[in-house]
């Protein structure tokens, strides 16, 4: 779930990947945020990376980062 807030992704987009409702995965992303004390998505993000519990995805050279 970490994963895929760090990516960006929507609650729509996460509950499509993980095959839960939008809802769920919105309750999910609520519990994120508690527990690392933030205050929205990018808060969260930016905790997530200085914990080292997030990194930003490698790519090969000359190849664009998944989205």
């Amino acid at each position: 779930m970490l994963r895929l807030l760090v990516r960006g992704r929507s609650n729509r987009q996460i509950g499509e990947e993980l095959f839960i409702s939008a809802k769920t995965a919105s309750v999910h992303v609520s519990h994120i945020l508690a527990k690392l004390g933030a205050a929205s998505r990018t808060e969260a993000v930016a905790i997530a990376w200085r914990r080292g519990l997030a990194a930003p995805e490698r790519t090969a050279p000359g190849r664009p980062a998944p989205g």
